[in-house]
């Protein structure tokens, strides 16, 4: 009879294959940086009314995938609500950009066009500089995205932020998005971006 030995089985796939998430440590740190040095020059200011904006945003998937994005918001006027001791806020925000991927042999480029609407919370009955934000909404990638199996996804994200400025003209972001298809078609890997967005008041 032929010996037998466990070593001779095949070696069974993991239950839960490793993935890879957010963006490169290095790019995180410098994010993080960025936000804490332009904090401490934050201006105190009167609260200024909602206004529109107008943005750019850089962010990372992994060490060989970053998006870029230009965009605009616009607040929803005469809306708030109090919670706790802040208020919340709400905007549309419309944006056009691109992802990129490095692949052995070439780059991949999908022209990405969303359309999303937020919510921000500030302390201080809605007067404070810092804000938290979470939003949703949707974006189509053209072509699709890597091993992304549909064109159009759902994006949600959660973001922390800062204005400063006479008018507090000047925003900064630091985001963490998800966008895929959920679960409508397999496979649904998903994308994490690691977001660093500036945006300019009017």
């Amino acid at each position: 009879m032929p010996s037998w030995h466990p070593s001779t089985m095949p070696a069974a796939a993991p239950l839960f294959p490793r993935r890879s998430f957010g963006a490169s440590p290095v790019f995180a740190a410098r994010a993080a940086l960025c936000l804490g040095v332009l904090a401490s020059a934050a201006a105190v200011a009167q609260e200024p009314p909602p206004r529109p904006a107008v943005y750019v945003q850089w962010g990372e998937a992994r060490a060989d995938r970053q998006g870029w994005i230009l965009g605009a918001t616009l607040p929803w006027q005469g809306w708030s609500q109090a919670l706790g001791s802040g208020a919340l806020r709400g905007h549309w925000d419309l944006y056009l950009g691109q992802w990129s991927a490095r692949l052995p042999a070439q780059r991949l480029h999908s022209n990405v066009l969303g359309v999303g609407a937020a919510l921000q919370w500030r302390a201080q009955q809605g007067s404070a500089p810092w804000f938290v934000e979470a939003g949703t909404g949707l974006n189509y990638a053209q072509p699709r995205f890597m091993d992304m199996s549909t064109r159009l996804n759902f994006a949600s994200h959660l973001a922390l932020g800062f204005e400063h400025g006479a008018q507090r003209e000047h925003e900064w972001q630091l985001r963490l998005q998800h966008s895929s298809n959920g679960g409508v078609k397999k496979p649904n890997p998903g994308q994490n971006f690691l977001q660093l967005r500036y945006a300019r008041h009017f």
